[in-house]
């Protein structure tokens, strides 16, 4: 049956291999536009992204068509060798095996964008790590039946 209206809000996360560093700060703008590009060439929207040295958080409304699953894995395989083939990280890039993808109801889009496009205030006060233990402690609290 064909879809004619969808609310499918997703706020991902993807990780670098290890947590190690390896998106640099030259070239965070070309990487998340090319991620961009990939969301809008899956009949989706991107409505905010930052590229952190060692995760990227981007929050998405996703077309019936495609799952969580098959686009943040063909997100992921195409950055890697996109940002391998242009060298655009020290060494070999790659990401960690798994990503995150948290839902978003439609009257938090505007939070979560402004909490996405302020990562960079945000990781003063709090690393990474206990960004995403927060995340994971929400959501399995707000999961649990």
């Amino acid at each position: 049956m064909k879809i004619e209206y969808n609310n499918l809000y997703t706020h991902f996360i993807l990780i670098t291999k290890d947590r190690y560093p390896l998106i640099l700060t030259d070239y965070r703008l070309r990487i998340e536009k090319y991620i961009t590009g990939i969301v809008s060439n899956h009949e989706s929207r991107l409505y905010a992204i930052y590229a952190n040295p060692d995760h990227v958080h981007f929050l998405v409304s996703r077309s019936p068509k495609i799952s969580e699953g098959t686009l943040i894995t063909r997100i992921a395989d195409s950055t890697k060798n996109f940002i391998n083939e242009n060298k655009l990280s020290k060494g070999s890039f790659n990401w960690q095996e798994s990503a995150s993808a948290f839902s978003v109801s439609k009257s938090e889009i505007d939070k979560v964008c402004k909490y996405i496009l302020k990562q960079p205030e945000h990781h003063k006060k709090k690393s990474f790590q206990q960004e995403y233990e927060e995340f994971i402690k929400f959501y399995q609290q707000t999961l649990q039946w």
